[in-house]
């Protein structure tokens, strides 16, 4: 299975924040979307990530967030990323060894979309239950051993 066939399943729906974007915006954004990640844009183009272990990182450093504190101020920047052909065993070990819950796709330039180590694990599953499907019909229609 590969990254893109992981992408089609989870749907195309991104979110995103700016830099300059309140942290405390992206925040109450992230928990209204039940979204545990933001891509951070700029003219365009990714220009970090913003997880919710940045937002409680920055919440444990400074106590409460400062109405003054942007989205730039914590966010990850130059994340780790994935490309559409990736086999979703090689993105598995990468989020494992990386720590990343969340990797932006990346096709060249283009951001394809986020996957999160939840949809890897939702992908592998169906993908599982599809194999045994097709394992269990082709062993119900064995055909018979001729009688000797």
């Amino acid at each position: 299975m590969k990254v893109r066939e992981i992408l089609r399943v989870k749907g195309g729906t991104l979110f995103t924040a700016t830099p300059e974007q309140p942290l405390s915006a992206a925040i109450a954004l992230m928990a209204e979307l039940d979204a545990g990640s933001l891509v951070v844009m700029e003219s365009g183009e990714m220009v970090g990530m913003l997880t919710f272990r940045e937002v409680l990182k920055s919440l444990k450093d400074g106590g409460a967030c400062p109405p003054d504190m942007k989205v730039a101020d914590v966010m990850v920047r130059n994340p780790v990323t994935a490309y559409p052909d990736m086999e979703a065993n090689e993105l598995r070990r990468l989020m494992i060894e990386k720590h990343s819950r969340y990797l932006p796709v990346l096709d060249g330039k283009l951001l394809m979309g986020v996957v999160s180590f939840l949809d890897v694990a939702k992908a592998v599953l169906e993908e599982q239950g599809l194999e045994n499907l097709m394992l269990k019909n082709y062993i119900k229609n064995w055909p018979d051993e001729p009688a000797a």
